[in-house]
């Protein structure tokens, strides 16, 4: 296991433990989440005050010593730095990582609340990686839940970037119960459901169609049926 640079623990296990307040992000609970998006904001500027001290002195020391390891040290305590800032995984094996907990909330702290996740902690480039490889590994019952309730909140709401990456999941954990809510999305009063619910069951039901740019722009025109 790789340590984490400049941090006191090397261990990804005890690593999660430390972002436990991180589950306020997504609480239902105005307070508790308004909590937690301060402890964020502030883990944030303990990054932007450390990357600060990097680029103060001669240029030799900035990818050494004890700033470097502060910097990684204050990434590794808010997203996406949380997320990078440890041990990696290789390819398809996400689903035994010790931090999934935290890409799950990630990702679902995108669906649930875009605007605060922007504000905070916006990187595309992540939560594109992320959705392939959780697409791309092993799923059991816990997992396979999550991800379903990721797609059924990606439907719900107008596109954001990355969106289409959610096909992939789709594809990976297709079944009834995915099913029953893609067809309670399509019979909803939300246009933007109906229009996302509806290209996500076209493409389950035909694999052969790529989840390409192309055809998602070709749905959106009411050419592809």
């Amino acid at each position: 296991m790789t340590e984490v640079a400049g941090s006191d623990i090397d261990d990804d296990h005890e690593w999660v433990e430390v972002l436990a307040w991180a589950s306020g992000l997504v609480s239902p609970d105005p307070a508790e989440r308004a909590a937690a998006l301060d402890r964020h904001a502030r883990a944030r500027m303990q990054v932007e005050a450390a990357y600060d001290r990097l680029n103060e002195g001669h240029f030799r020391r900035l990818w050494f010593g004890p700033r470097m390891r502060a910097y990684h040290r204050a990434c590794g305590r808010c997203f996406p730095g949380a997320l990078w800032s440890g041990s990696g995984y290789a390819y398809g094996e996400i689903s035994t990582w010790p931090r999934l907990p935290l890409a799950l909330l990630f990702l679902e702290w995108e669906a649930r609340h875009p605007q605060e996740w922007t504000g905070h902690a916006k990187d595309w480039g992540t939560k594109q990686a992320l959705i392939r490889d959780l697409a791309a590994t092993d799923h059991d019952r816990y997992l396979r839940a999550k991800l379903v309730d990721l797609v059924d909140l990606a439907v719900q709401r107008t596109y954001r970037c990355k969106d289409r990456e959610y096909v992939r999941v789709a594809r990976a954990v297709d079944g009834d119960e995915l099913r029953d809510r893609l067809h309670r999305a399509q019979r909803s009063e939300n246009p933007a459901a109906r229009l996302h619910a509806g290209y996500v069951l076209l493409l389950l039901d035909r694999p052969e169609i790529p989840n390409t740019r192309h055809v998602w722009r070709t749905w959106l025109s009411g050419t592809l049926t």
